[in-house]
């Protein structure tokens, strides 16, 4: 499947800066690039050392395109596995435009997108696991999915993945051999040291799949619904959390008349807030469709901020008690925020009842001045306890790839079936099927088992020039 033909792409955003930098990687990458240079120190660029920088031009016959930087990678110790070089240009899209045709006419052909990492996953310099973080790493917008890309990236997932399987395989070797002497009744394979491998995997796929909750969350981010009554201060407090005005805020009840969203970074992990229109009866037709709206955003969202006025609690907080035990009743999972707002212009008797109304519903109460950020800062840390930072401050693998959660699935409940069938002295023809299974699904992660479709399927997610 490997194509030697050289391959070109911009390797920067599309448009117009500085700098861009144009990308070509094949077997002739460096005749190609040569025949276009014209270095100011009459340099051949294909006698040249590999990971090398030299200045000069590019010319089309007598016409000169710009003054560049061209950097040398010799195959295989490139990115790609192949002879590259990487053309550092001014960052007119003119010039760009007309550096990739003159290249395109001199033999180059315009890459496919994600085919520069495609040619590092057939030529070995990457497997299929680490190939995808790379998509992961370029997406990344918060620290913590950048930290867990860059750690697949390194190979942290798959080498985990890989030892596994190796030492499966060498058990399965093992098994295979069994059958050629079926006749003999002998057993090469230990049962017992094969059983305490077996359960070691099982809580390896385990942990694995569990890390995923945390994984697509960090990778995602965490989706935070704001509800209450109509001007209770949820616009106020989702401009507080972001530190700007994001919604609009007025006296009047019912200006929020549909969700707004907006992302904030705390703790380097990302939370989606969406500012929902208020909860109330209503005959106006627009409010109600943004009041529906927020019951589908309720249901969306992993976690639930119930906004209250203090003032308002007060006279009817056993109303408003009513409703939130309804929302606790239909999401018991979903964690919900009991907030208290305009903590500012209650007095301590005041707030000492309202603690003592809530007491009965057993959530957690917080209470804050949107309008003065009062409280903002304990709010956001209390959000973030509704992640598991621990796997990554501990630097544990984190699975954020669906592909890989799915493979991992059907890898646990191969070795389940291998652990069963030893438990019930099952034949080694029927263990031998379920280990090849197991084989095969970890094999489909790293891309020691791939085929053209799947390949296919991960690549064109890929920017072009990547």
């Amino acid at each position: 499947m490997i194509n030697q033909d050289s391959i070109v792409a911009l390797a920067t955003p599309s448009g117009a800066g500085a700098i861009a930098i144009i990308r070509i990687s094949g077997s002739d990458a460096i005749t190609i690039g040569d025949s276009v240079f014209k270095s100011i120190k009459n340099k051949d660029l294909t006698k040249q050392k590999t990971h090398t920088l030299h200045l000069g031009h590019i010319v089309d016959d007598s016409k000169t395109l710009d003054e560049v930087l061209v950097s040398v990678f010799k195959g295989p110790n490139s990115y790609t596995g192949e002879n590259t070089i990487e053309i550092s240009c001014h960052g007119s899209t003119y010039i760009q435009q007309q550096i990739i045709q003159l290249l395109l006419r001199k033999g180059c052909r315009m890459a496919d997108a994600g085919e520069f990492t495609l040619r590092a996953f057939l030529n070995g310099k990457l497997d299929l696991s680490q190939a995808e973080a790379v998509a992961d790493l370029i997406s990344s917008d918060n620290e913590a999915s950048h930290q867990i890309a860059m750690q697949q990236m390194r190979g942290g997932f798959s080498n985990e993945i890989a030892k596994l399987r190796e030492e499966l395989l060498n058990f399965a070797s093992l098994i295979e051999l069994e059958l050629d002497f079926a006749e003999e009744d002998v057993e090469f394979a230990d049962r017992t040291q094969f059983h305490e491998l077996l359960n070691r995997i099982e809580f390896v796929l385990k942990r694995l799949i569990d890390s995923f909750a945390v994984g697509n969350v960090i990778k995602n981010g965490i989706p935070v619904a704001i509800v209450g009554e109509p001007n209770v201060g949820k616009s106020t407090l989702l401009n507080a959390l972001l530190n700007e005005e994001r919604a609009i805020v007025s006296d009047i009840a019912g200006t929020t008349r549909d969700t707004i969203e907006d992302v904030l970074v705390i703790g380097g992990i990302g939370f989606r807030f969406i500012d929902t229109a208020g909860i109330r009866e209503t005959k106006d037709v627009v409010e109600s469709i943004g009041i529906k709206k927020t019951f589908e955003k309720i249901e969306q969202a992993q976690v639930v901020i119930f906004l209250f006025d203090g003032f308002k609690f007060q006279v009817s907080g056993s109303e408003y008690i009513v409703e939130i035990e309804k929302v606790k009743n239909k999401y018991p999972l979903k964690p919900i925020l009991v907030v208290i707002n305009k903590v500012d212009l209650l007095s301590e008797n005041e707030i000492q009842t309202i603690n003592e109304k809530l007491e009965t519903l057993n959530l957690k109460l917080l209470k804050i001045s949107a309008k003065e950020k009062i409280g903002v800062d304990e709010l956001k840390n209390e959000l973030l306890s509704f992640v598991n930072t621990g796997a990554l401050r501990n630097n544990e693998t984190i699975v954020t790839n669906t592909r890989h959660y799915d493979s991992l699935l059907k890898a646990l409940d191969e070795i389940q079936k291998v652990k069963y069938g030893l438990e019930t002295n099952l034949s080694s023809d029927l263990i031998a099927l379920d280990i090849r299974e197991a084989l095969y699904q970890f094999g489909l992660i790293t891309g020691q088992v791939s085929n053209d479709e799947l390949l296919g399927n991960i690549f064109a997610n890929f920017c072009i020039g990547k």
